[in-house]
């Protein structure tokens, strides 16, 4: 009965969106006349299940692509790279992506392959996970107020189980989902920042572990993996989405410690992702999934999120993130459970409109590629302006205020819900200090670079 109900909810969803592809080419009200109908309107999109995927399975189930004329079909991809491989051979048109891989393909470390991205889709929504075990021993280092743990936690009081492991010949090991993820750069600048050195890279030499001179040792775990190996012992602890580290919650394994927000208020987190060639070639098409995704996106943040437990239904399907509504839930509507009992309100959680968070600003760009150079990833020191010259090859806010134009023209939205694309939008504003103190300057990204105590400086190499 169901598959029945689905290809006639599918046949009627082709039907409409033909009948709104017609009107789009007949009516210039409907759309901006410069642009034209979806050159390629079947499409196959690609996603992690994580629930900052929200905006594709809001955009499909609120109608969004439809309205655009667009068939869409979202696809759960295994991991990272296959997600990545998919989307440079075509077989993916686009995807939901790390923030870093657009940046990574493109710069060659790992695949080569021009990538851009044209849609910021969340920030913040990552947070650090470690087993009950190592939160004995932290729990320790950290002072209480009214018997809970206070926040954010310094992962200085991880270093007596890191000395633990070390003592017994052994390695202190936490997992993060790829390479060049936010969660692999976040999980390192916590560590730093307290003391301990998450090691290093060094491609040219082919060590491509991250590993080199490290206190703690990353390797590369899944998403929905991570409760799982937790749970066997093979890592200590995880750097991971939602709703990731809720479920070590509800399985009773593991304790989150500190999210992302508390590392970086307000960070860029994933992008919607395309080959460059993609974009040239289907240029209208492209305008119109940002279109849908940047309507989806408003959605999901409007009336001060009032249709997040809407939200948190429909991602909780099988075919999107397929994890329980209340484990979901727990992250997904403006709270977050460190321990059980011990939930907080953390609003901003989960960020997928608000602060200009669709917009992708440069100095997202250019935060990932200091971090890159910081940990060896990108072996040699290149001058600011190479940092410059990337991010824009990469981040094309241009072609968003396209689609975001389009949008205001007509009457979807409002002027006011956009930066002013009269104006440079370098940095990304209503950021808050990183947990260190130490300030970003991204015009200056040699500079942030050595000003760090633990990374790579000048012309440092691994």
């Amino acid at each position: 009965m169901e598959t029945t109900l689905n290809i006639v909810t599918g046949s009627f969803r082709r039907l409409a969106g033909l009948a709104a592809t017609a009107a789009l080419i007949a009516s210039a009200g409907m759309v901006q006349a410069e642009i034209g109908p979806p050159e390629k309107p079947d499409l196959k999109l690609g996603f992690i299940k994580l629930t900052d995927m929200a905006p594709l399975a809001i955009a499909w189930e609120q109608g969004f692509f439809m309205d655009e004329g667009l068939f869409v079909e979202l696809e759960a991809q295994a991991n990272w790279k296959v997600l990545l491989n998919r989307v440079i051979t075509g077989e993916l048109d686009g995807a939901h992506m790390l923030a870093g891989q657009p940046l990574g393909a493109s710069i060659g470390y790992g695949t080569q392959a021009n990538i851009i991205t044209a849609f910021s889709m969340d920030l913040n929504g990552n947070a650090i996970t470690v087993s009950n075990k190592v939160w004995e021993i932290m729990r320790q280092q950290i002072p209480e107020k009214d018997g809970k743990p206070v926040h954010p936690i310094s992962a200085s009081a991880l270093k007596p189980a890191v000395e633990q492991s070390r003592e017994k010949g052994e390695r202190f090991r936490m997992g993060m989902v790829f390479p060049v993820s936010t969660h692999n750069y976040e999980l390192r600048y916590w560590l730093a920042a307290g003391g301990l050195n998450p090691g290093y890279y060094a491609p040219q030499n082919g060590d491509t572990s991250g590993t080199l001179s490290a206190d703690v040792h990353l390797s590369v775990t899944p998403p929905p993996q991570m409760p799982a190996t937790l749970e066997a012992g093979t890592i200590h602890g995880y750097c991971v989405g939602e709703p990731w580290n809720q479920q070590a919650i509800s399985k009773g394994i593991g304790v989150p410690v500190i999210t992302d927000y508390e590392i970086w208020p307000n960070n860029p987190e994933k992008v919607f992702g395309v080959s460059q060639s993609w974009a040239g070639k289907y240029p209208n098409t492209h305008l119109h999934l940002l279109r849908a995704l940047i309507r989806a996106a408003h959605w999901l943040d409007e009336n001060n999120n009032a249709n997040r437990q809407e939200a948190v239904e429909i991602l909780s399907r099988s075919s999107y993130v397929g994890a329980d509504a209340e484990v979901i839930a727990s992250s997904m509507t403006g709270t977050f459970q460190y321990e059980k009992g011990d939930i907080r309100e953390v609003p901003d959680f989960n960020v997928f409109f608000r602060y200009n968070a669709t917009y992708p600003y440069p100095s997202d760009a250019i935060w990932y590629l200091s971090q890159m150079r910081r940990w060896g990833q990108i072996p040699e020191a290149k001058p600011d302006d190479w940092y410059m010259k990337t991010a824009a090859q990469v981040y094309r806010g241009d072609i968003y205020a396209e689609a975001a134009r389009s949008l205001i023209d007509d009457g979807l939205m409002e002027a006011e819900d956009f930066p002013d694309f009269n104006q440079e939008n370098f940095s990304r504003p209503h950021q808050g200090e990183l947990i260190d103190g130490v300030a970003f300057t991204p015009r200056q990204p040699n500079a942030y670079i050595d000003s760090f105590d633990i990374g790579l400086k000048g012309s440092d190499t691994p």
